[in-house]
């Protein structure tokens, strides 16, 4: 995917369905959406987490179960149509661009095949939430590693 990113990145495929497909016969700007948060998911919680051992899976699995990650703001620039093909999963690229005292910041990349420039970039900020004390949760120095190890730059977007 791009070389722009280097470092450590969280690669992952996602299938569209029929159903995201829109009336013009591409898929949906929300269902691109929906792409973009089953790769993040994937990637909070499945990602390996090479420093900790953690029993729980993926970057987030040192934190305690009762915290959870909550959108914060999503930026999102759509740079080419990514219509249906049968059997043609998108490719989904993420990484770490910033992390705070509760929150962190992903990049989003979305491919519709390896050789294709992204047909969508984004840029997501996630607040981590202690749903038993009802506030931000401050990043643990376990959480705080298996984040940093995926960390790259910021997301370019066109100018405005």
């Amino acid at each position: 995917m791009s070389d722009d990113v280097t470092g450590t990145v969280f690669d992952c495929q996602i299938q569209a369905r029929l159903r995201d497909i829109n009336l013009a016969g591409h898929v949906d700007n929300v269902e691109a959406l929906r792409i973009v948060d089953e790769a993040r998911l994937l990637f909070l919680h499945f990602a390996p987490d090479v420093l900790s051992g953690a029993e729980r899976p993926g970057l987030l699995g040192t934190a305690p179960e009762h915290v959870t990650e909550l959108m914060g703001a999503q930026r999102i620039e759509y740079h080419a149509e990514m219509r249906f093909v049968a059997f043609q999963p998108f490719l989904v690229r993420l990484w770490v661009h910033r992390i705070g005292r509760t929150s962190f910041g992903l990049g989003v990349e979305l491919r519709v095949a390896a050789d294709h420039p992204p047909a969508l970039v984004a840029e997501l900020s996630l607040v981590l939430w202690d749903h038993e004390a009802g506030t931000a949760w401050p990043i643990s120095d376990d959480v705080r590693a298996a984040l940093a190890t995926y960390e790259g730059p910021g997301v370019t977007f066109r100018s405005r």
